[in-house]
């Protein structure tokens, strides 16, 4: 009998860990997701079974680990709007920094010293305009940053203490859905750009905003690199055989290389669905950096990573199609459209 390798998936109910959760079995590994469905949703979970509970809770994480003879950990259970670190910064130190620590209790109290950590490209700050390689990492301007930071910094130091490894993924803005329309972006309150501008065209977002024209930018709007969940997730079981093959891990980007303006995107909304999207312009946010585009030449190298759905067709047509089924358009919308 073949028995499959088990991962536990922190934050596994949730958009980007259910797709590394589907990826993952698609791969041979048994995921077991592991959510407190504060954010989550039970339905997400469907490669593996779910497992209710908190990431503060230590004791239960190590029964878990053991009783699943985990053999590495995928970790996505953290907050991550910027606004709402700037304005609650304690949330944010508490779930991601403390939340984190409290799980590597637990995994190593189990024995297990596999990690893969979605870390995030706010780590970079106002880094610049050119492409970000990974040695510029550390100039963050908001708590959100600070707080996946402080985590890869716990990390570095755990590697050398306790030969304890682990791949930090800096990624930059996930988007888009699976093909299968199974799973995709679900949240309440909806924050990203891209399904709160599709969300604005189904009446489901009545205050759909650009946050801020006057950047340094082409256009003045925030220019960001969009990488598709799906080559998000290829990425992390990239990771994970790294680490199982006996690599020792290191911080890596995940992005294409390639920014779009927070009005590329619209206007790329409407080139996909023939529909232009409410919107009023607002004041900058704080803690938003005028550009944040990736290098992917290391994670090319050292995982063998190559974004190949990150297209902006692609990545708006499969969350079109999964907003289209998950949100289904209002029925006064409808009838105005008849």
């Amino acid at each position: 009998m073949t028995y499959k390798i088990s991962i536990l998936v922190t934050g596994g109910a949730g958009y980007i860990g259910s797709h590394c959760s589907k990826a993952a079995a698609e791969a041979g590994f048994m995921p077991i997701c592991y959510d407190n469905l504060s954010t989550g949703h039970a339905d997400f979970a469907r490669w593996g079974p779910l497992i209710v509970g908190d990431i503060h809770d230590s004791g239960k994480l190590t029964s878990v680990i053991r009783e699943h003879n985990v053999q590495a950990v995928m970790h996505f259970a953290a907050f991550s709007a910027v606004g709402e670190s700037v304005v609650d910064p304690q949330k944010y130190y508490f779930n991601n920094v403390a939340g984190t620590l409290a799980l590597l209790r637990g995994m190593r109290d189990a024995g297990c010293d596999k990690l893969v950590f979605s870390s995030t490209g706010a780590v970079y700050g106002n880094a610049g305009r050119d492409p970000i390689q990974e040695s510029a990492a550390g100039q963050t301007v908001n708590p959100y940053g600070r707080s996946k930071w402080m985590v890869e910094q716990i990390l570095t130091d755990y590697r050398a203490a306790y030969q304890f490894n682990s791949v930090c993924l800096r990624y930059f803005n996930a988007c888009g859905a699976d093909p299968s329309g199974s799973i995709g972006e679900r949240r309440d309150p909806e924050t990203h750009l891209i399904p709160r501008a599709l969300m604005a065209l189904q009446g489901h977002v009545s205050n759909f905003a650009i946050f801020g024209e006057d950047y340094d930018t082409p256009d003045g709007t925030a220019v960001r690199d969009y990488i598709h969940v799906n080559d998000l997730a290829a990425a992390h079981v990239a990771a994970l055989q790294l680490l199982l093959n006996g690599g020792s891990g290191g911080a890596f980007n995940l992005g294409t290389g390639v920014g779009y303006s927070v009005r590329q995107i619209v206007d790329a909304v409407l080139a996909e669905t023939g529909r232009s999207v409410p919107l009023v312009v607002r004041e900058r946010r704080a803690g938003d950096p005028p550009i944040l585009v990736a290098d992917p030449a290391q994670s090319e190298t050292a995982l063998g990573f190559k974004a190949t759905h990150s297209g902006l067709p692609d990545i708006i047509r499969s969350a079109w199609a999964w907003h289209q089924k998950a949100h289904p358009l209002r029925e006064d919308i409808r009838e105005a459209q008849a």
